[in-house]
């Protein structure tokens, strides 16, 4: 195969002079802060590590995407580029118009033209990229409950790049890859994509990755956003730094990729592939259930284990790169080595750890075998994730008004308290109200304001390794979802279903809160004219109307018990 790397690759910025002119311009024009997902977009359009794109797609190019995996002129792309806004701001635009595209701080990176707007229809994306319309797939996730109801297309004109303050020295453009390669004469460039830190299995697949395809090896991390309750990538890089010296310095280079993965399976591999042939590479390495997202609401993988390497190697010519596969590696004792798990003999020994295992080895502070990982990797995880009883944890209590949340919980803290060792900060509904949120009123966007602000103090509590305990009503999964996923990227979640039935609450209802939501003079009150959405796989379900409430708060302390958080 020719070298990728002899020719740059087109970018989407203008000259520095231009940049300062349209600076200047962009003043006038209507401003769209972009989402995190949307700079990781943004930053690789603009870059070229999404060429041939030059753009976020038009709606002929997203539907031609999501059905054929094609843009509308028959170019191989398997991944829908847009740029998703809401209601309110979509009002303002019109096709034809530039808007700026600015980064959270309010600095300008881009201006769009915009030439489609159109209301999606998101089931139908996500049967076609992810394969199921399931809430389970974080993408999926994403798209029905983060993701604007509105998208806009049209060609970008880059101005600058979004400002990365930290690895600066690690992360290249496709075109400084491309230099990087021309420069070394590497001709051939095996890349090899990852979200995980890399254990002595990941040397030995990429050390024969390289070997059977004769090439150079890159290491190519994903350090925008992957899947939450990833481990952060500023730890991932340090191991990944920590391990380089095991590979030769002159075959093997580090570069950072700041892509915002959509764990879309077999789409996500040709996707990778297109990226990284984009930066140079000749090869690529896809292994075992390559971007996979794990279990769907039924509890059976969203795809199969060799499904991308099969799409893969159907469009691998159009790719323009060709696939290294790799089946699973396992450690065989006799031998003292890793060995592809399918060429194994009978009859030998296979010792192997699943990242589940090893999750759970590092939160009870078990042993990590040399044989699994290089004590460097080991040392760095334990530091980032110390064993469960010296991390923070947050228990979050839902159930209806008069519930009993608020009482069980201002026990827990009590018996927490008595034991010591951590701070407890204690979050109830009523106090956040009057501190945080007393501009908020009861309609559901506010509601979910609310719990959203309760979900990062006490995500903030967690990093700092305190615990925090919050009792809110917090009457839907969605936003229960989303306040899982900001604690669990710093500590454990534990959600407790206090499920007393509404009757119990009514009878007990001692501010006569039910009665005025029965007469109309309460608008969306939950449990009688809006719903409560009860949790389908809470870590607790308690039963106030059977227990009382030392014995409901001493149920909660028993689990906190058993999940390793507390010590016995």
């Amino acid at each position: 195969m020719t070298p990728a790397s002899t020719m740059p690759i087109p970018e989407l910025f203008v000259s520095y002079d231009s940049a300062e002119k349209l600076k200047k311009e962009a003043g006038d024009l209507l401003s769209w802060d972009l989402t995190p997902r949307q700079i990781c977009d943004l930053e690789l359009l603009m870059n070229g590590g999404f060429f041939p794109l030059k753009g976020f797609l038009g709606q002929a190019d997203y539907d031609s995407v999501v059905e054929n995996m094609r843009l509308a002129d028959g170019t191989l792309w398997p991944m829908p580029i847009t740029l998703d806004v809401s209601e309110v701001f979509a009002a303002k635009v019109e096709p034809g118009q530039d808007i700026a595209l600015r980064d959270q701080e309010g600095v300008i990176l881009a201006i769009l033209s915009v030439s489609d707007k159109w209301s999606p229809d998101k089931s139908r994306e996500a049967e076609k990229v992810f394969g199921a319309d399931d809430l389970a797939h974080p993408a999926v996730n994403y798209l029905h409950n983060q993701a604007g109801p509105v998208y806009l297309g049209g060609p970008v004109t880059g101005i600058q790049a979004p400002v990365h303050y930290d690895y600066r020295g690690l992360r290249n453009t496709p075109n400084e890859l491309r230099a990087y390669f021309r420069k070394m004469g590497w001709r051939r460039v095996v890349a090899f994509q990852t979200r995980n830190p890399l254990h002595r299995a990941h040397q030995e697949l990429t050390f024969r990755a390289a070997k059977e395809a004769q090439a150079n090896l890159l290491i190519h991390p994903v350090v925008g956003m992957t899947k939450p309750g990833d481990i952060d990538h500023f730890t991932r890089v340090r191991c990944y730094e920590a391990v380089l010296d095991k590979y030769p310095s002159s075959t093997t280079s580090l570069s950072l990729l700041n892509l915002a993965m959509r764990m879309a399976g077999p789409r996500e591999a040709v996707w990778h592939g297109i990226i990284r042939r984009n930066h140079g590479c000749t090869h690529m390495i896809v292994g075992r259930d390559h971007a996979g997202p794990g279990k769907n609401s039924a509890g059976e993988d969203f795809y199969g284990p060799y499904e991308a390497q099969e799409l893969f190697r159907e469009h691998e010519g159009e790719i323009g790169l060709e696939m290294v596969d790799f089946k699973q590696m396992v450690y065989v004792q006799e031998r003292a080595q890793y060995e592809p798990a399918d060429e194994v003999e009978p009859g030998m020994t296979v010792l192997n750890i699943s990242g589940t295992e090893l999750r759970r080895r590092l939160s009870e502070g078990l042993e990590i075998p040399d044989w699994f990982s290089f004590p460097e990797v080991v040392e760095e995880l334990r530091r980032t994730r110390p064993a469960r009883s010296k991390q923070g944890f947050t228990v979050f209590f839902t159930g209806l008004s008069g519930s009993g949340k608020s009482t069980i919980a201002n026990a827990l803290m009590v018996k927490l308290m008595e034991l010591g060792g951590r701070p407890v900060t204690l979050l109830d509904g009523d106090v956040v109200r009057k501190h945080l949120s007393s501009e908020l009123g009861f309609s559901k966007e506010h509601r979910d304001i609310n719990i959203r602000r309760i979900g990062y103090v006490a995500s903030e509590i967690t990093k700092n390794g305190g615990i925090a305990l919050c009792a809110p009503i917090a009457p839907y999964t969605a936003t229960r979802r989303a306040v899982r996923e900001m604690i669990e990227a710093y500590g454990t979640f534990v959600e407790v279903h206090v499920a007393t039935s509404l009757e119990a609450c009514e009878a007990r209802d001692r501010k006569g809160l039910y009665a005025l939501a029965r007469a109309g003079k309460i608008k969306e009150f939950t449990g009688i004219s809006d719903p409560y959405e009860a949790p389908t796989n809470a870590e607790l379900v308690i039963d106030t109307e059977k227990a009382d409430v030392d014995n409901c708060a001493h149920q909660v302390l028993l689990k906190l018990e058993s999940l390793g958080l507390i010590g016995a």
